[in-house]
């Protein structure tokens, strides 16, 4: 794997950083900066995911710089897979994506660890209006499109398919197709359903001009109340220096927080890494998910458990694989 490289546009500086000048949003129960050295971290980041915005609020709003934190984006251009790998081989320090996505190189073996969750929502099921499709039950027999087999999406509807009684493998077919041609896709017929995340999902919705309607989403019964996306960090920096963690995962916490209850600062701030899409949709998107739920230790353990058992049941997760015991690996109690 190559070495990731930086962020070619936002440095760590003030002098590289375009808002380095606004006003910092306090947060209740925020401490001060701690004592001694700062410590740098080196955050696997692509910047893609409107999911993850509480990763750049984190640097352009100083919640890192409370925590003494010197924080370096390192871009990778690749999947989750790629994330996960420069955890392990200690080529970054830190990452944030999908939780659906991290759980089955964790059982897998990948040495990473699990800190916080970070919110819910992001991932919905569209399907055109004329088709007269009510829940995901009416897509027995039909072709749903997705830009991956393997991602989030498709495994967290291909759990929702099990919970409505259908087996994702053979009551329903997965097609691929990259995202901006999932639209022409449906349309054309080639499929019935398209799945997706932000900030995708939305800008797809958004293109069919009333055409669509979402009939499902990450939010749907019990993943009302469950984590989307995750923090992760490499093992050997929990093992080592667990102070580091807990001031990390403080300061992202703290800039979810922020996300919540200030979704258009910080729409502002991730429109610098996706300047294509509007402040407006971004901010919109972010009001949609539960940017106010961040479980850790004990909470987060029972949401990686009952995630990892729909997993099982749908078939993506090893049916001799305990998801209790997979949770008290991977998830460590960082007493927030």
């Amino acid at each position: 794997m190559q070495a990731a490289r930086a962020l070619p546009v936002f440095g760590l500086g003030p002098a590289a950083d375009p808002l380095s000048e606004a006003p910092i949003c306090r947060v209740a129960n925020s401490d001060e900066a701690p004592k001694g050295s700062t410590r740098h971290i080196r955050f696997a980041y692509n910047g893609t995911g409107i999911c993850t915005a509480a990763v750049p609020v984190a640097l352009h709003r100083g919640y890192f710089a409370r925590h003494n934190l010197d924080v370096e984006f390192l871009q990778l251009a690749g999947s989750t897979d790629q994330m996960l790998q420069s955890l392990a081989t200690d080529k970054a320090d830190a990452g944030s994506s999908m939780l659906l996505n991290w759980l089955k190189p964790l059982e897998q073996g990948i040495d990473v660890k699990l800190t916080t969750g970070l919110h819910g929502g992001c991932t919905r099921l569209f399907v055109r209006k004329e088709s007269g499709f009510k829940d995901i039950t009416d897509l027995k027999g039909k072709t749903i499109g997705v830009s991956s087999i393997s991602g989030p999406p498709r495994n967290f509807f291909a759990i929702l398919l099990s919970d409505n009684g259908l087996d994702p493998q053979t009551d329903v077919q997965w097609r691929e197709f990259p995202a901006d041609l999932q639209l022409t896709a449906l349309q054309r017929g080639e499929i019935q359903a398209i799945a997706d995340s932000d900030p995708n999902a939305w800008l797809t919705e958004r293109r069919a001009n009333g055409d669509l309607v979402e009939i499902a989403s990450n939010l749907s019964g019990d993943y009302a109340n469950l984590s989307c996306c995750t923090l992760g960090v490499r093992s050997s920096l929990w093992a080592s220096d667990p102070a580091a963690v807990k001031a990390l995962t403080l300061a992202v916490r703290e800039a979810a927080h922020h996300v919540a209850e200030n979704p258009d600062d910080a729409a502002e701030i991730f429109s610098k890494y996706t300047p294509k899409v509007a402040v407006a949709d971004l901010a919109a998107m972010l009001r949609s998910h539960t940017h106010g739920h961040h479980p850790a230790g004990a909470d987060l353990r029972r949401e990686v458990v009952k995630i990892t058992s729909d997993l099982k049941r749908a078939t993506i997760i090893k049916p001799n694989t305990d998801p209790a015991k997979l949770a008290n690996r991977v998830v460590v109690d960082i007493d927030v």
